[in-house]
């Protein structure tokens, strides 16, 4: 009886068991399948995402072909970036993600961060100065205070002459004039932080290379206005006659009075113009065969032509240029100082330049000022 009992509970418990593990598998199912069902929906919304993406591109890369740009070859990088990850996209689901990242090609904007190397070149590519400046047509004379003074031969009275056998000789006596030509500064400075000095280092050189051209533009200016104000006033007149003939003309005056000519200066403009003149109307260029190019000087008869922006527009000069001078009590000097003003106190540093100088024109007729312009 006992066994028999036993028998039919470990039946019933088997039974148990079977109808538990058949309730099991049809739970195990169902999720599998519950699984497979989310999966396709994941699946076909990246698909959808997908190709709403790539149509985005087409749309762009049309836009893009319209306004004459080149689009870019093959599949979008995002687009290219989804397509490579699909699979890894698909199995996406709750506690299991990806991380999709997309290279592209480097360029400075996107990949540096700060500034790329460079190189420098320390010569400042400066303002040009005057090409020719008075200094080098006059002398210079040296002296020790602050004027100058020359005697000039005035008109006298009087006469040499023959003499009659018998009679008095005739007599002449000569008169003098003394001038006075008073030298004065011609100067300027600058002022520039030691942290500058520092930090641009072609100042170094810059700075006394710029002082001098500034000095010496300021220098022919002031001798310029001492030239025209002191020379003779030409009697020249331009009806008829070319630049070249003007010239020619104010040169053999010059000579007519015993003066030697070894200088003209005009502005570069009317040095140009004469390389123009034509031999006659439609007959091309053609200058007087007086006129020379030598070693690639101007010259008439000989006598250069010489190139000056301080001279004023359609004037010239005409002349012997012996008989002016640059009148020195002090020379050019250039210096530097830390200690001057507020400089010690500011860390700054100043530059001065300067001269004490004239210009002497000590014959007013032996140069000539005249005028392209005249009538």
């Amino acid at each position: 009886m006992e066994a028999l009992e036993i028998k039919n509970a470990l039946e019933g418990i088997k039974a148990q068991v079977e109808t538990k593990a058949t309730e099991q598998t049809i739970e195990v199912k169902g999720l599998i399948e519950a699984v497979k069902s989310e999966n396709a929906v994941v699946i076909d919304g990246l698909k959808a995402d997908l190709k709403a993406t790539q149509d985005h591109a087409d749309k762009l890369d049309l836009k893009l072909q319209e306004k004459g740009m080149e689009a870019k070859k093959g599949e979008d990088t995002l687009v290219k970036g989804i397509t490579e990850n699909f699979t890894d996209i698909g199995n996406v689901r709750k506690g299991n993600a990806i991380q999709v990242k997309v290279v592209g090609d480097m360029t400075l904007p996107v990949n540096l961060t700060g500034a790329q190397p460079k190189d420098y070149n320390f010569d400042v590519v400066m303002i040009p100065g005057q090409a020719v400046n008075v200094s080098d047509l006059v002398g210079s004379v040296n002296i020790s205070g602050g004027t100058y003074t020359f005697p000039r031969e005035a008109a006298g009275e009087g006469s040499i002459n023959g003499q009659v056998e018998g009679a008095t000789k005739n007599q002449r006596d000569y008169d003098f004039t003394m001038v006075d030509v008073n030298t004065d500064f011609i100067a300027g400075f600058t002022r520039y932080s030691k942290k500058m000095a520092n930090n641009l280092p072609f100042l170094t050189s810059f700075i006394p290379k710029a002082l001098r051209r500034d000095y010496a533009i300021a220098e022919n200016t002031a001798f310029n206005t001492v030239l025209a104000a002191a020379a003779t006033d030409s009697t020249e007149i331009i009806t008829g006659k070319n630049k070249i003939e003007m010239l020619m003309n104010e040169i053999a005056k010059q000579q007519n009075l015993n003066y030697t000519v070894n200088g003209i200066v005009v502005r570069p403009y009317d040095y140009w113009g004469i390389l123009k003149i034509e031999k006659s109307v439609g007959a091309g260029y053609g200058l007087p065969g007086v006129v020379t190019f030598e070693g690639g000087q101007l010259r008439i008869n000989g006598i250069p032509i010489y190139l000056a922006t301080w001279v004023t527009a359609n004037r010239y000069f005409v002349g012997d240029w012996t008989r002016v001078n640059k009148i020195v009590t002090e020379g050019l000097s250039l210096e530097f100082s830390e200690q001057e003003g507020t400089n010690f106190v500011k860390n700054n540093i100043t530059a001065r330049i300067e001269a004490q100088v004239a210009l002497a024109v000590e014959d007013p007729l032996s140069l000539v000022y005249g005028n392209f312009l005249a009538v």
